[in-house]
């Protein structure tokens, strides 16, 4: 049997044939999960008040074998500790943030495998009370739509897993981690220092996070599908 992938959906406005709001997951990253023999399962975000049950949240993961948490809209800044927020700063929802939030502590929590993905790495910074820039700035610094290359640390998950110590990273982001989460080592880096990926070595379960998407070509590149495979080969054993 396929092992269950927990991935909390995203609010949307809209989407395609339906006539109400409606919540989603990008049909990418699903595929993706799929390809790697697991079956993604798509959570709805329960946090009233911007603030979910730990006990409720730790129930409903509790059936699953993996959390993926995907990306989205930016993490209100007060999560992090910054009280204004920059101009920049879009599709901010409580309900969301609160939800993954706490879905990513209570499943560091139970050591299942979790990959995490653009946003997924800052709420996971975040949780582990790391901090993030909310706009990197500047032309030099573009990383939205941008296919650039990634170095990766020797001897790290993300190496072992990918076989290559440089991936061509697929990036739609205008934020980064700053002061790196507790019990976090930086394993990958952009040529301008961002940082592309984190890890934990001190947990017993697989955790990658990175700040691409690799879904967006892990139907072509094996590198990037490998994540996947790793992450719901952890999640099967």
């Amino acid at each position: 049997m396929r092992p269950l992938i927990a991935i909390p959906a995203r609010f949307s406005a809209s989407a395609s044939a339906l006539r109400h709001r409606a919540e989603v997951n990008a049909r990418a990253l699903v595929e993706a999960v799929w390809r790697a023999g697991g079956e993604p399962v798509s959570l709805h975000p329960h946090a009233p008040g911007g603030v979910s049950d730990p006990v409720e949240v730790a129930g409903r993961l509790a059936r699953f074998d993996a959390v993926l948490l995907p990306g989205g809209g930016d993490l209100a800044p007060h999560r992090y500790g910054d009280l204004a927020a920059h101009e920049s700063v879009y599709d901010v929802d409580d309900e969301q943030d609160g939800f993954d939030l706490e879905v990513a502590r209570q499943a560091l929590a139970a050591g299942v495998p979790v990959l995490a993905v653009c946003r997924g790495l800052h709420v996971v910074n975040t949780v582990l009370g790391g901090t993030l820039e909310q706009d990197m700035g500047g032309t030099d610094l573009e990383h939205r739509h941008v296919l650039h290359p990634v170095a990766v640390l020797t001897g790290s998950l993300l190496e072992r897993t990918t076989g290559a110590q440089k991936v061509n990273a697929s990036c739609y982001h205008h934020q980064r981690v700053s002061r790196v989460g507790e019990g976090l080592v930086v394993t990958a880096e952009a040529a301008d220092g961002t940082i592309e990926a984190l890890e934990a070595p001190g947990l017993a379960s697989w955790f990658v996070a990175v700040q691409w998407h690799p879904e967006d070509n892990a139907h072509e590149e094996s590198a990037q599908q490998s994540i996947f495979d790793a992450f719901v080969g952890a999640a099967r054993s």
